[in-house]
């Protein structure tokens, strides 16, 4: 699933190459990605020009000359510029530009294509709902953003109503840069512990967006992204050493999904104060 690196990338990637563009037409296999009809889509669409691409969260902005196109590629797929004469084997929608190329999108699972009219940006439910981008935070705002939160604090980071863009690719470094257990709670933290998490997260974010995003998710050119399996800390390496202290890494589970982490570095520390029980009175 592309997650901020990726979103960040492709929207870069997009900017530069696509706008000042027209859409001239578009074709439709995948009805149910859109969020309006298929004439309605084309009719807003098609005869505009591509002013550039934004992103916020896991979504693309595509602003034109008529509206919004809001492109999310759900659990994965491929936005890729081809020659509309040699189109890619799988596509679900074709947006057909000058030069004779194609925008032509594919989703692997499950993704939308949806469109906003002129001034309604504000009403695409989905993209309103979101909190602000992970790496647009800064350290006042993230600790406010914790301030008075009793869950745990993977809960809150995959949250994306609260925090825009984090997902389960980058979740594990960024807990494991930060010495934070994933089922650590967040009263239980110190400012300490909200500094260094605020500074894992732009870190290991920006590792990969230096690196081209990575390497599972292409570009329009159809090349994955440039960081590798072997950049990650403790993601996914289960029964590999700790790079900071060689204990061999687990892989656990938090809620309903999992997690990997070092047992040394990310010991499960949890300074709340126990709850009192309540003290019995002797019958006499």
């Amino acid at each position: 699933m592309p997650e901020l690196p990726e979103i960040i990338c492709r929207a870069r990637e997009m900017n530069a190459r696509l706008a000042g563009r027209p859409i001239r037409g578009i074709e439709v296999l995948q009805p149910k990605c859109l969020d309006v009809s298929v004439e309605e889509f084309r009719g807003g669409l098609v005869g505009s020009k591509i002013h550039g691409v934004t992103h916020r969260g896991k979504w693309l902005f595509v602003e034109t000359s008529n509206g919004h196109l809001l492109l999310n590629l759900g659990m994965g797929g491929e936005i890729l510029l081809v020659p509309t004469s040699k189109l890619p084997a799988k596509w679900r929608v074709r947006f057909d530009l000058d030069k004779g190329q194609s925008l032509a999108v594919n989703f692997w699972w499950f993704g939308y294509a949806h469109y906003a009219a002129p001034g309604k940006l504000t009403d695409h439910e989905m993209s309103a709902s979101l909190g602000p981008d992970a790496l647009d935070v800064s350290l006042p705002q993230f600790e406010e953003l914790l301030s008075g939160r009793r869950g745990g604090i993977k809960a809150l980071l995959l949250d994306q109503s609260r925090l825009a863009g984090i997902g389960n690719a980058y979740i594990h470094d960024i807990l494991f840069r930060a010495g934070l257990h994933p089922l650590r709670t967040i009263p239980s933290m110190s400012k300490k512990d909200v500094e260094q998490l605020h500074q894992a997260i732009h870190t290991e974010l920006q590792r990969s967006i230096d690196k081209g995003a990575a390497f599972y998710e292409v570009g329009l050119d159809g090349k994955g992204g440039g960081f590798a399996a072997a950049d990650l800390l403790v993601g996914y390496r289960e029964g590999k050493p700790c790079p900071t202290c060689g204990a061999a890494i687990e892989k656990i589970k938090t809620g309903t999904t999992a997690t990997f982490v070092c047992p040394t570095c990310q010991p499960l520390h949890d300074a709340s104060p126990p709850t009192k029980r309540p003290t019995r009175t002797k019958k006499t």
